[in-house]
């Protein structure tokens, strides 16, 4: 089965070693900031939860071990800047296709 980002999601059995979520106001924030973040059966529920509520899902093991070591609140440091802007643009592309596909604006 695929998730949103049209690659197939782990097989049953395959651990999500760790996750984070992110959250990005511009007029709030100066920088997108971390939501949730966490290993084992936390990064299982991470996932599960975004998916459950259609939320994109980007996998990328790295950029999740970057994200685990900040704290809950902590906006990103500059480092991620160019990592997660890709991810930005990703969910930005994967909201307009949701859009197109199910006759409405999703972002």
């Amino acid at each position: 089965m695929q998730d949103l980002t049209g690659k197939e999601r782990p097989k049953a059995g395959k651990k999500i070693k760790k996750a984070a979520a992110l959250k990005y106001s511009p007029e709030m924030d100066g920088a997108p900031r971390v939501i949730a973040a966490g290993r084992g059966e936390t990064a299982e529920r991470i996932v599960q939860t975004a998916r459950r509520h259609r939320i994109p899902v980007y996998e990328d093991e790295e950029t999740a071990e970057a994200l685990s070591l900040l704290n809950i609140g902590d906006e990103i440091p500059e480092v991620l800047y160019d990592v997660i802007a890709e991810i930005l643009v990703f969910v930005g592309y994967v909201d307009r296709e949701y859009g197109e596909s199910y006759g409405g604006n999703q972002g």
